[in-house]
């Protein structure tokens, strides 16, 4: 066994020395990070990362395109000596860059207001308005509909089962009495929704930026001047902007019940650097209140698929459902703020309007 961990750290010796020779660094030590290796050199210590092929070509793209539109708040990518940005080895791509220590002398909140406003700064940099197809965007619309009012009608005629049985398992047990919070999240989905689509159907654009595609503080990085970056860009793509917001909220989200004050803070911190337009935040609170998690959870166990137990099943239904509750508070609390701005406007507009 210790001769094949030998051999594979033999191997990958062999391959990073022969990916570092593209840069000419005289390598004095490496230190194994998995992914990452970090490099000492006679020209500094760097982080050489290795990605699968097929993740490099729109990676390296999409941070050369924020490089020429001016955000200069990724950490460098280095080119070989002959002008490449990644090296192809054994099946691998690797890429250099330098080592950040990421040393963070703020509060955790204080870092996620920095990143949210460096997200803000890197989607007005790289925004672009694009053209659709009104016809698509209609497909899209009818077919996203008819699965969520499927989705409705599954959950109504689930809980009209359970509720004819004269002894329910623990699991159907706790789906009814997670019934109406799970319907009024469908049904806020499903009126947002709409209320997009009403306000879109005839517009020939949107908008769309670089997103990072895997937003978290573990991707944002600080240098010894206490400046931000952002790494890990492999999942980056051209989307709308709730690509990178949306993950981030869900994932800040699943955990157990509380009320994420801070995590609204943070969306509306980003929205000071790139508001963003009515329909774009009604289609974001559209996807952010769906509860497409617990509709899962049920519909397999009713399907009778997967093979947990009913203790898990009921476990992993709790969670969903604190899920649910934890996105519902933010999504109220979006809300809220939404509904004071449209009030402060409409009463801006009314002192404003000459007396009839």
């Amino acid at each position: 066994m210790r001769e094949n961990e030998n051999q594979q750290t033999n191997n990958w010796d062999r391959d990073t020395g022969e990916v570092l020779k593209e840069y000419a660094l005289y390598v004095q030590y490496i230190e194994d990070f998995g992914r990452v290796k970090k490099v000492y050199s006679d020209r500094g210590t760097f982080a050489l990362k290795s990605i699968l092929p097929h993740n490099g070509i729109d990676f390296i793209k999409n941070v050369q395109k924020l490089y020429h539109r001016g955000y200069n708040r990724i950490v460098p990518i280095y080119q070989t000596m002959d002008q490449r940005y990644a090296v192809l080895h054994n099946g691998r791509l690797y890429y250099l860059m330098p080592w950040l220590n990421n040393e963070r002398n703020g509060e955790r909140d204080e870092s996620h207001k920095q990143m949210f406003r460096e997200l803000a700064r890197m989607h007005t940099l790289s925004v672009k308005e694009i053209e659709v197809d009104i016809e698509e965007r209609e497909s899209h619309y009818e077919r996203t509909l008819d699965s969520w009012n499927n989705e409705k009608d599954f959950m109504d005629e689930y809980i009209d089962s359970c509720e004819k049985k004269w002894y329910m398992s623990p699991f159907e047990m706790t789906v009814c009495s997670f019934f109406t919070d799970i319907s009024q999240a469908l049904r806020y989905s499903i009126k947002k929704f709409e209320t997009w689509y009403e306000k879109t159907k005839e517009s020939e654009k949107i908008r769309t930026v670089v997103t990072h595609g895997k937003v978290s503080l573990k991707h944002f990085v600080y240098d010894e001047r206490g400046y931000g970056y952002f790494i890990n860009f492999e999942n980056s793509n051209t989307a709308p902007p709730h690509f990178d917001l949306l993950p981030f909220l869900v994932k800040s989200a699943r955990t157990y019940p509380v009320q994420c004050d801070d995590c609204v803070d943070w969306l509306y911190n980003y929205l000071r650097y790139f508001p963003l337009k009515e329909e774009e935040l009604l289609l974001m609170q559209s996807y952010l209140a769906f509860p497409g998690s617990a509709l899962e959870i049920v519909k397999n166990y009713s399907d009778g698929r997967g093979h947990r137990t009913e203790l898990d099943n009921v476990t992993q239904l709790q969670r969903q459902f604190w899920l649910l509750k934890n996105i519902e508070y933010m999504v109220m609390k979006i809300e809220e703020i939404e509904q004071k701005k449209k009030a402060a406007t409409e009463a801006v507009k009314e002192e404003q309007s000459p007396p009839s």
